[in-house]
Formats: structure tokens, sequence, C-alpha cells
């Protein structure tokens, strides 16, 4: 009794609902029509009697609303026994056919007429009263059948052959009380209800019932077999997914999920994988069919995603899957996609509107089974390689094709490259505890060198011929297109070729390989010339251009690795950046210059990998005149040229690229020189000394100048602010490396047995000589701050070297701290930094520098700190009278010579 009131309380409250809704709605109605009879309102009063008769009344919009007009606009003027015998028809009229997704708000002159009303959206009430009471009456009729089902059986009343029949007939009913109220012309009374279609909830439930029945008299009772039950289940699901044709898309999806399940609801002792993916190609052309009919393209992902995933089930559990049945599958479903799917499409026009999102279900599990057929070992072992081949040359086939299906091509090119990266060595390598990288030797999916070269010839000519071919004739009208397939045509040739070279050619030195890469480059050159002329306006290039000649740039790094040594490889990367900036002269494609950049990070690459070059036991000792002189110094050059002749033709960023590399390999040229001359011929990872790091700090400031005097005949940004970050570099050395790290004071360094040209001398007086002209030289041309800096850094280094250098002739070659100061020593440095004091002032008057002003100031103070706090109780007798004596004489003097200065600006001025 208690489901009993349930369902009588849920009738009663849609009753009571739906009686005070037709009340709402009449007076909705009744309003609209007092407004047209208002004398106040003249608007209305005055329209012309054919302009009323021409809008349609609201009870026409809401009929038109329950018909899937969205327009809606009024009927056909056909009789009634016209429309009912379409109705009758095998597919029903449009008011038969309802599908919640294509009803709409109406949009007639009515609706804009009343916007608050347009805009209402139904109160809780409507949705109680209409669309969860049909809801919840669905689920109470399937709950009731199973309840009434429970309760016979527990009873006893009747035997499983009487339940399963009352069952079956409680099925039936319900799928034909669905269609019966559907062919009677049921109307939805309710804006916003007609989610709560009853016929099709009522077709729902009848369907639940009816699976359930076929399925308990296999699986429980065993009154049929499997190969009755497995057809009657499809028929059941197929039969649903049809009748989602008048009944909506959530009846397709029950009965697709019906239909995907039956092959786990029927156990088999001998199961046949062709019954079973025969029967799976079935529902999915079926589901396809119907879904085109619809266009409902959730349901064909899901179609697409049940039949991919019962692929990758099976070929993880089955023992040994057949390569023949896999096949069939994956090229069935592809056809489905192509044929049937997007069967419609008119050609290459339809490329305009992007791609189409249900191809992703497809592309995603072909390719996955299409993986796993490459690269798991028990499929590659017994020749799963070719079977793979020929599913991913239906990818290709297909999205050449059916231009809306560019996901099968990334899904096509995604597994060849896994496939091919999954052979190589490096795919084995493993890290051991020490953290070590160790790499095994093949992996057993290499069956046979032969196969996997044969199906990479294959495939790769495929990937060229179909890419450069679609591409061509979509580059005027889709860029997503043409650029795909360019990308792709250039990617997966290479990563074969790679993956070939590695596993089966020969490391060091393969001809064969460079030779075969070559012919590759032209090819991909070639073609994006070809294409080049096919766009609009014809050579622009494009991104699909691009794409071709940027695999043309990598093709010719591979090819440089295969055909020669460390050494020269490392020389022509550098000198091959040239190529793509000469061709700037014949076509100003924008990616010419970033391919010769391109050239810049390749042969940082080889430097960071091998910084000898040509490797450390074949460099030469002899200074200068080795391996790294070419290895450093043909780059330089090369981009420097590349850099002029991209300023000439496109210029752009690129150039400022190639300007950069120049300069920073000329850079790394003369340090590395410099270091390989100062540790006797051998580059290693030895400390550093303060001689070498003097020699890189004068290289630097250098590097500066020379950055500033081209930046001021051939202005560009990164010459200006390549300078700034050379200065700011160079003061950061200069102060952790000369005056911390390395400063002999710390370090107890030699320097050197002669008086004058010593270590201190390199150190530090030619550096700061160096700061101090490189500042001289920047003022007007760098900003105010820069030019102080490095002003400040060689008055710093002066200091230094005045400093040590007294240190120096006190104690000789080693001057550390530990070894002690004498009285006179003391003495020394009070009259030193006094001196120094007074030549700062002058220079800093003579050149009108601030900065060195205030150096002055600051060594001078602190010369008068020294004395008043060091040399008053450590200097003894006539030392200390010296040290008052200079001290004041000094300030002395140099309160005069301001007092002349200042007097002397107003007669300046």
């Amino acid at each position: 009794m208690d489901i009993f009131s349930i369902v009588g309380f849920v009738v009663l409250l849609v009753i009571v609902a739906r009686q005070r809704s037709q009340l709402a709605k009449i007076e909705r109605e009744l309003g609209e029509l007092r407004k047209l009879v208002v004398p106040g309102n003249a608007e209305s009063a005055l329209k012309p009697a054919e302009t009323l008769a021409a809008e349609p009344s609201p009870l026409t919009s809401s009929e038109a609303l329950l018909e899937g007009r969205p327009d809606g606009g009024p009927q056909t003027s056909e009789p009634e026994d016209v429309q009912e015998s379409a109705a009758s028809g095998p597919w029903g009229s449009p008011a038969a056919i309802r599908d919640e997704e294509t009803v709409s708000e109406p949009t007639g002159e009515d609706g804009a007429a009343n916007p608050e009303e347009q805009t209402k959206k139904p109160d809780i009430e409507t949705a109680l009263g209409t669309r969860w009471a049909v809801w919840v009456g669905g689920v109470a009729l399937a709950l009731g059948g199973l309840f009434l089902v429970r309760y016979s059986i527990e009873a006893g009343i009747f035997g499983p052959g009487v339940r399963l029949a009352m069952a079956a007939i409680l099925g039936l009913v319900l799928t034909g009380g669905g269609e019966f109220i559907r062919r009677t012309g049921f109307k939805v009374p309710i804006e916003g209800a007609a989610g709560a279609f009853i016929p099709a909830i009522l077709t729902a439930a009848g369907a639940f019932t009816l699976f359930g029945t076929v399925y308990a008299a296999h699986g429980i009772y065993g009154f049929i077999g499997p190969a009755a039950a497995f057809i009657l289940l499809g028929l059941i699901g197929i039969a649903t997914i049809a009748a989602a044709l008048v009944h909506g898309q959530a009846l397709a999806g029950i009965g697709l999920l019906g239909a995907l399940a039956t092959p786990i609801l029927v156990s088999s002792q001998s199961p046949n994988p062709w019954a079973l993916f025969g029967y799976l190609a079935i529902v999915l052309a079926a589901t396809g069919f119907i879904a085109r009919v619809r266009r409902w393209s959730l349901l064909m992902a899901a179609a697409f995603a049940g039949v991919g995933l019962w692929i990758v089930l099976y070929m993880v559990e089955a023992p040994m899957p057949g390569f023949g049945v896999l096949v069939f599958i994956n090229v069935v479903v592809l056809a489905v996609l192509g044929f049937v799917w997007l069967g419609t499409e008119p050609g290459p026009s339809e490329a305009r509107v992007g791609f189409d999102l249900t191809s992703i279900a497809p592309a995603i599990f072909v390719a996955a089974a299409t993986l796993l057929l490459f690269a798991e070992p028990r499929f590659a072992e017994i020749g799963g390689a070719w079977p793979a081949a020929i599913i991913v040359a239906a990818m290709i086939g297909t999205a050449l094709f059916r231009p809306r299906a560019l996901p099968v091509l990334y899904g096509a090119a995604l597994a060849t490259v896994f496939a091919y990266l999954k052979i190589t060595p490096l795919a084995e390598t493993s890290i051991g505890l020490s953290g070590y990288a160790t790499v095994d030797t093949v992996p057993v999916t290499v069956v046979a060198d032969a196969t996997m070269i044969r199906i990479g010839v294959v495939l790769g000519l495929l990937f060229l011929g179909a890419g450069l071919w679609s591409a061509r004739r979509h580059v005027a009208s889709s860029l997503a297109q043409s650029a795909s397939w360019t990308a792709w045509t250039a990617a997966v040739p290479l990563a074969i070729m790679l993956s070939l070279w590695v596993t089966f050619g020969d490391i060091d030195r393969d001809f064969v390989y460079a030779a075969v890469t070559l012919l590759l480059l032209a090819v991909l050159v070639a073609g994006g010339e070809w294409i080049a002329r096919a766009e609009e306006p014809p050579h622009t290039g494009g991104l699909a251009v691009s794409f071709a000649l940027a695999g043309a740039g990598l093709a010719a790094v591979l090819m440089l690795h295969m055909a020669f040594g460390s050494g020269l490889t490392t020389v022509l990367l550098g000198a091959a950046a040239v190529v793509p900036a000469l061709a700037t002269r014949w076509r100003s494609y924008p990616v010419l210059g970033w391919i010769a950049a391109g050239a810049v990070v390749a042969v940082l690459a080889r430097i960071a990998f091998d910084p000898t070059i040509v490797g450390a036991e074949f460099l030469s000792r002899t200074p200068v005149f080795n391996g790294l002189l070419p290895g450093y110094g043909v780059p330089a050059v090369a981009f420097g040229f590349a850099a002029w002749q991209l300023a000439r033709t496109t210029n752009g960023r690129p150039r400022l690229v190639m300007e950069a590399g120049a300069a920073l390999f000329a850079l790394l040229g003369v340090a590395m020189l410099v270091r390989h001359a100062m540790h006797g011929g051998v580059i290693d990872d030895g400390p550093v000394s303060l001689a070498e790091q003097a020699i890189y700090t004068l290289i630097a400031l250098g590097a500066g100048a020379i950055l500033i005097s081209i930046d001021m005949r051939s202005p560009s940004s990164v010459l200006r602010y390549g300078s700034l970050i050379v200065g700011v570099v160079s003061a950061l050395t200069i102060v952790s490396q000369h005056f911390v790290i390395l400063n002999p004071l710390f370090t107890d360094e030699s320097t050197g047995r002669i008086p004058v040209f010593n270590l201190l001398f390199l150190a530090y007086l030619l550096p700061a000589a160096a700061a101090g002209a490189l500042a001289y030289y920047a003022r007007g041309k760098r900003p105010k701050w820069y030019s102080s800096m490095l002003a400040l850094m060689g008055a710093l280094l002066a200091f230094a070297y005045a400093t040590l250098s007294v240190r120096r002739s006190f104690k000789g070659e080693f001057i550390a701290l530990w070894s002690g100061m004498e009285q006179v020593e003391t003495y020394s440095y009070s009259a030193l930094w006094l001196l120094l004091g007074v030549v700062l002032l002058v220079v800093g008057v003579r050149f009108s520098s601030y900065v060195l002003r205030i150096a002055s100031a600051a060594l001078i103070a602190i010369a008068v700190l020294k004395v008043f706090l060091f040399d008053m109780s450590e200097l003894e007798g006539v030392l200390r009278a010296l040290s008052f004596i200079g001290l004041g004489a000094v300030l002395i003097g140099i309160g005069l010579f301001y007092q002349r200065l200042l007097s002397r600006a107003p007669k300046q001025g």
C-alpha cells in the first residue's frame, strides 16, 4: 500500500499543478486580449487588421513550441487528416518528433512585447508538477515492476516462466503505452516541461524491463541459450536507439548503454571475437545513422567511446588477440566516422568550420589500439607492427578525405611517433640507486630491424605525400588544416628517421642515414615552396610553409650529426645559419630568420654537451690555434653575417637573436682560449686563478666597449641591452672575485717577483683603467647609473691596487693578512689614502664626475677615522705626529681647493 499511496500522491500533484498552470495561462491570454482593446493604447488600436492577423497569438506560439518549431510561426494550413496521416508514417510528423534539444523559447513579436514574461523562469511549482512528477513516475513504474516480481518470488505465487512472461508483457505494455500517447497527439501544456516527455519516459521504462527480462531468462533461469540472449538483447538495444528518433536523445543513450552492455551480460564458454566485434560494428553503424539524422554528437561520441573501450579491453584481456579482427573493428570505426557521421560533407570547403569534436573519441581509442599493436611485446613478437601500420594508413585516409576528422590525424601521428621512439634504446633507460643513467639493450619490441625499417619508410612516405598534398589543398581556406598537416608531415618522418638511426644505424657516423635525411630535407624545402605558391597571396610564408621549412631545418641538424664528427658538426651547424639568412634575399618568409636563430640554439646545445668542441682527449695544447678557435670563431662570424643580412631583408627579432649569438660566441671563444692557455692546454673544471679571472674581466669590459661602439653605428636593442648586461656582470665579478674570493690578502697567492708588472698590475690596475675608460666612453651613450657604476669600480680597483702594492713593498711576494703589520706600514696606508683622496677629487672635478668626488670624500673620511681611531693608539713618536700633521695639511688644502672652486663658479656662470 505504501507504493500505491506514493503513486496516488504524485498523480494528484500532477493533476493539481496542471489545473493551476492552465488557469494561469488563461489569465495571461486574457491580459493580452485586454491590451488590444483598451482605448488608451493608441498604437495597438491603430495597427492594421492584416498586421494583427499576421502576428502569432500566444496560443499559436505555445503550440509551435510544443510542435518543436523554434521560430514560433503559425502552423501549416494542411487539413487535420493530412497531418494525422503524416503522423502515422515511419518517421512521424514534425508534431510527433519531439526532441528536448530542439525546443526553444518563442521568438515571435508576442515574446518581444512582453519581455518580463519572456525572461520569466519556471517556478518551483511548475518544476514539481511537470518534470519531477514525470521522472518520479517513470522510476516508480520501473520499481513497481521490480517489486511485483520480487513479491511473486517470495510468495511463490507464480513460477519463473510465468514471472518472466509477466515482466515481458509489462515491458511491452509500457513501450506500447508510450507510443500510443505519442501518436494520440500528446502535448506538453507548460512551457519548460519539454524535458519531461511522458512517451519517452514510458518507452525507457519498458526498455529497462525488457532488458532485465531477457537477462534473467538467460543468466538466472537458463531458459534461453547465449546465442538467443545475445540476439534478443542486441535487438532490444538497437530498437531502443531507433525509437529515440521520435522520443529524444536520452532514450538513445539508454538503448546504446544496453547494447554495449549485452556482451557482458551474456557469457559463453567459447567466445568468438568476430561475433563480438561484428555485433559491435552493427550497433555502432546503427547508432551512427540515427545520430547523423538528428545530429546527436553526444550520442555518437558515446558510441565511439564504448566500442573503443571494448577494443582496448579485448587487447588487454585476451590471451592472444586476433590481428584480423582488430584491423576490422578499427577500420569499421573509421568508416562510420568518415562515411556515416561525417558523410554529409561536400568536400574541402567544410574545413573552414574547423574540426568535429566528436572525432576526438575515435582518434583517441584507435590511436591507443595502434600503439598497443606497435609497442606491446606480445603483439610485436608475432607481427603486430604491420596491422598497426594498416590502421595508421586508414586513419590518414580518413583525415585526408574528411577534413573535419582532423583529430584522427593527430591520433595517427602521435601513435606512430611514440611507437618508433619506443624501439630506441633510450626508451629502456633506467635510473640506478647511484643516480647514473644506464641504457639497457634494445627492447624486445624490435623483432626484426628490416620490418621496422620497411614500415618506417612506408609510413614516412605516406605522411609526406598526404600531408603536403592536403596542406596545399587547404592552405588558402583553413589555417588549422594546412598547419596541422604540414607540422605532422615534418615531425613524423623526422621522428622515424631519428629512431631508426639511433636503434639500427652507426651512432658515430652513418652516411646512409645522412643521405636519406638530406633527401627528406630537400623534399620538405620543395614542399614548402609548393605550398607557398597556393597561398593567397602567393609566397606569404604562413604557418604551413613555416612548419615545412622548420622541419627542413631540423632535418639539416640531424643530417650533420649523422654525417660528421663532433668538432666539424659544431662548426658546420654554426655556418649553416648563413643559409636561411641568405634565402631571405629571394623569399621574405618570417620563418627563415627564426631558422637561423635556431642554429644558435643548436650550437649552444652542442657546446654545453662538449665545451672542448673536438673532445678533451683530441684538443691540441697549442695556444690559440687549436680546435677552440674554429669551434667558437666560425659560429660567431656566421651569426654576425646572418645578423647583417637579416638587417637588410626581413629584420625583426631574429636579427637581434643573431647579434646576441655573435657577441656571446665571441666572448665565449676568447674566454675559452684564455683558459686553455692559462691551464697549459687543458680544459678542465679546475679552480680559476686571479690572473685568469683578471683576463676574463678585461675581456668583458672590452666587449662592453665594442657593443657600445657597434650600437652607435648600427642601433640595436640587443647591443644596447647586451652592453648593459656585460657592464653589470663585470661589476659583480669585480666585487665578488677581485675583492673577496680571489683577493691575495685572503688566499696568500703569490703576487710575482717582478716589482711592477706582477699579479697586482694585471688583476687591479689594468681592470681599473679599463673600467674607467669604459665609464668615460659610455657617458652620454648609456644611462647615467651605468657610467657611475663603472667609474666607482675603477676607483675601487685603483684603491685596491695602491693599497696592495704598499702591502707588497713591506711583505714581498706573499701579502696575506695573517703575516702581521708594522708601524711604518700602518702610517703608509694613511698617507696613501689621503693622497688617493686628493687625486680622486682632482679627477672628479676635471671630468665633472660626481661619483668620483663622492668616492674622494668617502676615502678621505676613512683616512680621518683611521688616524683618530687607529693611528693614535698604534703609532708612537714621530710617526704619530707626522700622521696628524699630514692629515691636517691635506684637510686644509682640500678646504682651500673647494673655496677657490666655489669662488670661480659665479664668474664662469
